[in-house]
C-alpha cells in the first residue's frame, strides 16, 4: 500500500467525457489533445483508451513518437510543427501531421520534394502567439499548394479568450478568420475546449462558415473531466474527472491551544484540536502555493490545510475529536473536492495543477 501522493486515473471517465463533448459540436471531427503527458493524466494510456477520437494532438515531436511507439494508429498532429530536417523526415517516416505558422516552417517543406504531409496551416488572428498575420492568407494559401510536400492543406486558429463569455476577443477573432475560410476548399479548425462548450460559431459546419471541408474541434481539459471556465466545475457541464489525486495520513497527533505547525510556524492553532500529517507536498506536485484554509478531504469530510506546504508533506486541522488514524486516505482533488475549487487557493488553474503532478509514486490506472 503506497502511502506517498499518487494519482488514480479512471480511464473510463474519459469516453464519458468525449461523447459530451461531441454532443456539444454535432458533426465536428475531434482532435484530442494529450499535450504534457495528457495533462498529467498518462500520454499513452489516455490516447489507447480514447479510440474513437478522429486524431491526437501533441505540442512535440517525441511525444508523438511515443504515441507511435505504443501503437496508436489516429493521425497525430504536431501543434509546434517542425524545426528541422530530420525532425521532418521523421514525421514523413511516422506519418505526423504537421502545423506550419512561420516562414522557416514552409521553407523546410518546399525543400522537401517527396513526401506528402497534411498540413494545418495556422493564422493569428488575435492570440499574438503562433501563426501568420490574416493580411497574408491568400498568397500563404497557394505558397503551400503549389509546395510538392503538402498532400492536404487545412486551416486553423486559436482562441485567446473563449473561456471569458463576456470578452469581446473571440467574437472579434471569429470575424477576423471568417474571411478567410470562407470559400476555402479544406478542413478548418477554430474550437478548442471552452469554445467547443460555449461558441457555436466555433463549431459551426461548412455550410455555415463557408468552407468546403470538415470543421475540427480540438478539446484539452474538458476530456480529464475538468471545466475551462472559472464559474463552473467538470461536473456542472457534465463531465466526470478523471484523476484522482490523493495520499494517505502518515501521523495524527494532538495540536495544543498556541502550537505552531511546520517551517517558519506559519500557522498557529487557536484552539486544542487534532493534527493529521499527510503525505504529500510539492515534490508530488501539490505545489507551495497552497495556503492555510485550502480544503482536503479525510473520510468524507473537508479539513483545513495548515502552514507552509513542504516537499513531502502537508499538515491539516482534523478538527477536535478527531477519530482518524494513520493510513487514511487524503483527497487532494478528484471526486467531491473539484480540481477547479482547489486551484483557486493556490491562485492558478487546473491545468497547472493536473500537468504539476510528478509522479513520485507510480499512478494506479483503473477502468
Amino acid at each position: 500500500m503506497s502511502f506517498g501522493a499518487r494519482a488514480l486515473i479512471r480511464l473510463g471517465a474519459l469516453e464519458h467525457n468525449l461523447d459530451a463533448i461531441r454532443a456539444a459540436a454535432p458533426g465536428c471531427r475531434v482532435m484530442a489533445v494529450v499535450k504534457a503527458n495528457a495533462y498529467g493524466h498518462g500520454l499513452v494510456s489516455v490516447a489507447t483508451r480514447l479510440k474513437a477520437a478522429d486524431a491526437f494532438a501533441v505540442a512535440r515531436i517525441g511525444e508523438a513518437e511515443r504515441l507511435r511507439a505504443a501503437g496508436v494508429e489516429q493521425p497525430i498532429v504536431l501543434l509546434e510543427g517542425v524545426w528541422t530536417r530530420e525532425q521532418l523526415l521523421v514525421a514523413e517516416r511516422q506519418a505526423f501531421d504537421i502545423v506550419v505558422h512561420c516562414p522557416e516552417q514552409i521553407e523546410l517543406l518546399e525543400a522537401k520534394r517527396t513526401a506528402s504531409f497534411t498540413v494545418w496551416l495556422k493564422f493569428d488572428t488575435g492570440m499574438n502567439r503562433l501563426g501568420f498575420a490574416l493580411d497574408d492568407a491568400a498568397g500563404l494559401i497557394a505558397r503551400l499548394r503549389r509546395c510538392p510536400s503538402v498532400g492536404e492543406l487545412r486551416l486553423m486558429t486559436h482562441l485567446s479568450s473563449a473561456d471569458l463569455l463576456d470578452d469581446p476577443a473571440t467574437r472579434l477573432q471569429l470575424d477576423r478568420f471568417r474571411p478567410v475560410v470562407a470559400s476555402f476548399d479544406g478542413a478548418i479548425s477554430i474550437a478548442n475546449t471552452p469554445a467547443t462548450l460555449a461558441w457555436p460559431e466555433s463549431v459551426a459546419d461548412a455550410a455555415s462558415l463557408g468552407h468546403r471541408g470538415d470543421t475540427w474541434i480540438r478539446p484539452g481539459i474538458a476530456l480529464f473531466g475538468v471545466s475551462p471556465f472559472l464559474d463552473r466545475t467538470g461536473e456542472q457541464l457534465g463531465l466526470q474527472p478523471v484523476m484522482q489525486f490523493e495520499a494517505r495520513l502518515i501521523a495524527v497527533k494532538r495540536l495544543a491551544a498556541g502550537a505552531r505547525v511546520g517551517y517558519h510556524g506559519r500557522y498557529t492553532s487557536d484552539t486544542e484540536s487534532v493534527l493529521g500529517i499527510i503525505a504529500a507536498g510539492y515534490g508530488d506536485g501539490y505545489t507551495r502555493h497552497f495556503r492555510t484554509g485550502t480544503p482536503v478531504l479525510v473520510n468524507g469530510r473537508r479539513v483545513p490545510l495548515i502552514g507552509n506546504v513542504s516537499m513531502d508533506m502537508i499538515a491539516v486541522d482534523l478538527g477536535p475529536g478527531a477519530s482518524d488514524r494513520v493510513g487514511d486516505v487524503a483527497l487532494l482533488w478528484g471526486d467531491e473536492l473539484p480540481v477547479e475549487e482547489v486551484a483557486a487557493w493556490a491562485e492558478t488553474i487546473p491545468y497547472e495543477l493536473l500537468c504539476g503532478v510528478m509522479n513520485r509514486e507510480a499512478s494506479e490506472v483503473v477502468d
